[in-house]
């Protein structure tokens, strides 16, 4: 590993705070840069970068690491460890919408879930916990009991290590505290398993899945898309979502878009006719 790509994965890891499965992404692509390319990142240019890169069909695949590439160069730059910064341009991707799930989905779904036992309990405040917030999953799994001030929660460690305050609904709030109160572990974690410890995200995806088909994140999505479609300003939404860019949050401008139009389609008197 060069000296400046070392320095490039300190400087994620403790001055930008990224995640640990971020940063092991950035060094497993960067490293693999070098191993197919016989040299350091820092020597490579443009032709190079994409000549070693070129076998990569996917294009999801192919930006992620073109986009590692863009950062470690932007950071070479502001370090004075390069003169001129390299700006790879990413392969165009289809639009496509969030997947989502309708509420009347959802409130089906957590009809189904027993709820004498702890553990259904638990698997029932978690779906609605994760419906109610837009939290992602690993935010939620981090929760714990102080987390929870009234009717609102304190994300401690999201994306970047930024906090924000998410409101919660009444209804998550009263699922989440029968759960607690039947849970039989004294833990400050909010979110255990069978054994007290607290649930992975493999178990908490295991959850999602059973009941809804669905990953947890899908329901990040469905939070955000509840909040567009009933009326909420874009920058309320990135807020509670805790996007850094407001560009994160604009895919969700599509199924507004959608909206407005079935709206005009349904209400409309042109619609459909003809003068």
């Amino acid at each position: 590993m060069s000296n400046e790509l070392e320095a490039f994965l300190e400087y994620i890891t403790v001055t930008k705070a990224l995640s640990p499965r971020t940063v092991a992404a950035y060094r497993n692509d960067l490293e693999g840069l070098e191993a197919a390319s016989g040299r350091a990142v820092i020597e490579l240019d443009t032709g190079s970068v994409f000549g070693a890169l070129g076998g990569i069909a996917n294009k999801r695949t192919l930006n992620r690491k073109l986009s590692a590439v863009n950062a470690f160069f932007d950071f070479c730059h502001r370090s004075r460890f390069v003169g001129e910064t390299t700006r790879l341009k990413l392969a165009k991707l289809p639009k496509s919408l969030p997947k989502f799930l309708s509420h009347d989905h959802i409130a089906a779904a957590l009809g189904t879930i027993e709820k004498q036992e702890w553990k259904g309990l638990r698997d029932y405040a978690l779906i609605l916990f994760l419906y109610a917030t837009g939290l992602r999953i690993s935010e939620c799994l981090q929760l714990r009991r102080e987390d929870l001030e009234g009717n609102w929660l304190h994300v401690r460690h999201g994306k970047g290590e930024k906090e924000r305050l998410v409101p919660v609904a009444a209804e998550a709030i009263a699922a989440l505290e029968a759960y607690l109160d039947a849970v039989p572990f004294e833990r400050e974690a909010v979110w255990l398993n069978y054994r007290g410890t607290p649930l992975s995200r493999i178990s908490a995806f295991k959850i999602t899945q059973k009941y809804l088909g669905v990953s947890p994140h899908v329901l990040r999505h469905s939070y955000a898309t509840a909040l567009i479609l009933g009326g909420a300003d874009l920058r309320v939404v990135q807020e509670l979502l805790g996007h850094a860019s407001l560009l994160t949050t604009q895919i969700y401008t599509h199924i507004q878009k959608q909206n407005l139009r079935a709206t005009v389609d349904a209400c409309h008197p042109m619609s459909g006719r003809r003068l």
